[in-house]
């Protein structure tokens, strides 16, 4: 079975368009339409079906694409592994991290690693802790960096990073000058709030409910899907939020948000490497994986030359 067919299969599915995929993998529309017209010839079913702009997997093509997963999976393994013979990593992780992590953790390490590694691809994926882990059980990604441990027995996961939650306010409100205030006031106020897979929804909810507040009684008036979008709502004076104080320090800096101590609450939460029990990750995966647990001082070893993670 031709593996490159099954990479343009993955990335057809992956973008759901075939003219997506194309420009993707720098090959014309009627290229991939015949790619995938001559994987359907070798195996004697259909796997995709066009359902106007819509594409979507056959039973066929579900079954096919697990398989598809593996066996390049299993190539890029066989890849690095000569590489790692020859004395140098090589080849492409795909890595999941949800939006904190992967928008103010991930980058200089990836960065960094980079540099020493200069014949290494990461492509880093940001979605929901929850779709995090569903990729990782899929076999899509090899390691996630989350920020809350998933009730699910088929992940491992290991504490690396740490962060803190905080309630921020607009500047010119009511509490803007408080010193703190109690937690059941929450109640009362108007309250943006991330999508229910969020990590930091998640240990938000956890929090509050230890502290007799029960979440779900908040007056939710905005619910959206990323931290970008609470920051800009909180500004424009739709409500209040708890979020990262990662991703309000530019804020807090240009006095455009204020910080507001929650009486006797402190909101402290991990991020969590997060992989797949039992699997065998590829020698990038492990390294890479190796590296970011010394980088968060997780592990013996130095922090600043990621050359010996190999």
């Amino acid at each position: 079975m031709d593996l490159h067919r099954l990479e343009v299969f993955l990335k057809v599915v992956e973008l759901k368009s075939f003219t997506k995929a194309g420009e993707a993998l720098l090959l014309s529309q009627p290229t991939i339409s015949e790619h995938i017209r001559s994987l359907e010839e070798m195996v004697g079913e259909k796997l995709v079906d066009r359902l106007g702009r819509d594409l979507m997997l056959t039973p066929a093509g579900k079954v096919l694409h697990q398989y598809a997963q593996r066996l390049l999976h299993l190539r890029d393994e066989a890849l690095q592994a000569m590489a790692e013979f020859r004395g140098k990593l090589a080849g492409r992780l795909i890595l999941g991290a949800s939006t904190i992590p992967g928008t103010y953790i991930l980058p200089p390490l990836v960065g960094g690693f980079k540099q020493h590694h200069p014949d290494i691809t990461i492509s880093l994926k940001i979605a929901s802790t929850g779709e995090i882990g569903a990729a990782i059980l899929k076999g899509e990604y090899e390691l996630g960096l989350v920020g809350f441990r998933l009730p699910e027995r088929r992940l491992n996961f290991v504490e690396a990073f740490a962060d803190e939650l905080v309630l921020a306010v607009y500047p010119d409100h009511p509490w803007s000058d408080k010193t703190e205030v109690a937690v059941s006031e929450l109640a009362g106020q108007p309250f943006v709030a991330r999508q229910r897979e969020s990590g930091t929804q998640m240990v938000m909810h956890q929090i509050l409910a230890s502290h007799g507040v029960d979440p779900h009684r908040l007056a939710t008036v905005a619910e959206v899907a990323s931290t970008e979008s609470v920051r800009q709502s909180i500004k424009a004076k739709i409500g209040i939020a708890i979020l990262s104080r990662l991703a309000v320090a530019e804020d807090l800096e240009h006095g455009t948000l204020v910080v507001v101590p929650l009486t006797g609450v402190t909101m402290h939460r991990p991020f969590y490497l997060c992989q797949r029990q039992g699997r065998r990750l590829s020698p990038l995966g492990q390294a890479f994986g190796d590296y970011l647990l010394r980088a968060a001082g997780r592990r013996e070893g130095p922090q600043e030359d990621p050359r010996e993670a190999s």
